[in-house]
């Protein structure tokens, strides 16, 4: 016997008893979005590896360490997409959709990068990301961490997340700040851990984000970036802020917080739980008015936020939401060709409905089983009584009732008032 092909480490199938809880997230995250305004565009997931090196720095753990990079036959060096940002300023360039223009967009996919598998993160993992392009003030920022709020609370999540912010100033700022960052650190060298060093010199604002304990031990006395916000930055920050309060949208001021990538600057944010263990952020972004201008386009200011499908449906997994099941009505029949056309019937006459209808024969008995297992609220029972005379038996399997008999002419008005 030939050995089993399994699958990749880190690439995992997302199996059929799995994918409602996947449908009603991605189904409510549409809702949401669509409320606010927002259109979708979608993007390759293979991509110039020069448009991950150009805009997430190449002093990063995805670039050094992370990325799916390897050369096509034609010899170009291309990549797995690690995140949508990038792509999505790529392609919003590339189709004239940036310039006097202002763009409210989402995206929704899978992402690659080479780490370690764990509990909600994977190599092949997905993402649901929104990019606003054309708006200077902190009123997008505001509405975008808002419009996340809704969300959690159109998930019945909004008591397992909290709002993490901060601001990384323009880039006078960060360059002010980092000199005095770096003068600190270097202080305590022998302190810091080997990545912490290695970064000192080329990207000193990561080491904020170290998770090393001695290192962590070191920042606690480190300079603080909002000492040295300039009066522009300070004023799109308090406005932010403002907005979030007038909107009862509750925060917590993180100083550490800088995020993974090197084009953020100004606003930076994560919504973080520890719902699943250690706290996790499970959706995060921030402000990078740099990075059109970065990857060949006009400067043009942006703001955007990603969330990881994967642990939002490892927090909706411990809600345990109700879901449609697979079939509403399913159809048991002792003659193939009359459920068919019944089941097609139906389906004209009650659009949206899930109509299920058993196939490959078998017993009465036997179908009933798996009308039950399909997780119908009604069986529709078509045997030779019925037939001949014209009836379907309607038998509720979720909820107490009689089983019924009704004509076929009438069947789909009963039905739909029977039918939550």
């Amino acid at each position: 016997m030939s050995k089993k092909v399994t699958s990749i480490r880190g690439m995992n199938d997302i199996l059929p008893a799995q994918t409602p809880l996947w449908q009603y997230l991605e189904t409510r995250v549409g809702r949401v979005l669509d409320a606010y305004g927002y259109s979708e565009i979608r993007m390759p997931v293979l991509e110039r590896t020069e448009l991950f090196k150009r805009s997430i720095g190449e002093v990063t753990d995805i670039v050094e360490k992370e990325m799916y990079t390897f050369d096509d036959r034609s010899g170009d060096s291309v990549t797995l997409r690690p995140e949508g940002t990038a792509g999505c300023v790529r392609a919003a360039e590339e189709h004239g959709l940036l310039y006097n223009q202002t763009q409210r967009l989402w995206y929704r996919g899978p992402m690659f990068r080479y780490e370690r598998p764990q509990a909600g993160r994977y190599r092949q993992f997905h993402q649901i990301g929104v990019e606003t392009f054309g708006m200077t003030g902190p009123d997008i920022d505001a509405e975008l961490i808002i419009m996340t709020a809704r969300l959690w609370r159109e998930l019945g999540l909004a008591d397992q997340v909290t709002l993490e912010l901060n601001s990384l100033g323009d880039a006078d700022d960060r360059a002010r700040y980092r000199e005095a960052l770096v003068a600190y650190l270097k202080a305590h060298e022998d302190r810091l851990d080997e990545d912490s060093r290695r970064r000192l010199e080329r990207n000193p604002l990561r080491v904020l984000d170290s998770k090393d304990a001695g290192t962590r031990d070191v920042l606690a006395g480190a300079p603080q970036l909002a000492d040295y916000l300039g009066d522009e930055a300070r004023s799109h920050f308090d406005g932010l802020c403002a907005l979030l309060q007038a909107n009862g949208v509750a925060y917590t001021l993180n100083p550490r917080l800088v995020r993974g990538l090197d084009y953020y600057g100004k606003t930076v944010f994560e919504w973080v739980t520890d719902a699943l263990g250690a706290q996790g952020t499970v959706c995060a972004g921030g402000r990078y008015d740099g990075l059109v201008e970065q990857l060949g386009g006009k400067p043009t200011p942006a703001v955007g936020f990603a969330m990881g499908i994967e642990r939002l449906i490892l927090l909706l997994e411990q809600r345990r939401p109700e879901l449609r099941p697979d079939a509403e009505l399913y159809i048991v029949s002792s003659e193939a060709g009359a459920a068919l056309t019944l089941a097609e019937q139906l389906r004209d006459a009650l659009p949206g409905r899930r109509v299920q209808c058993h196939c490959g024969g078998g017993s009465f008995k036997s179908q009933m089983k798996k009308a039950d297992r399909s997780g119908a609220w009604f069986a529709l029972l078509l045997g030779e009584d019925e037939l001949n005379a014209g009836l379907v038996t309607v038998k509720p399997l979720r909820q107490d009732g009689e089983q019924q008999q009704v004509a076929r002419d009438a069947l789909a008005q009963t039905l739909a008032g029977l039918l939550p």
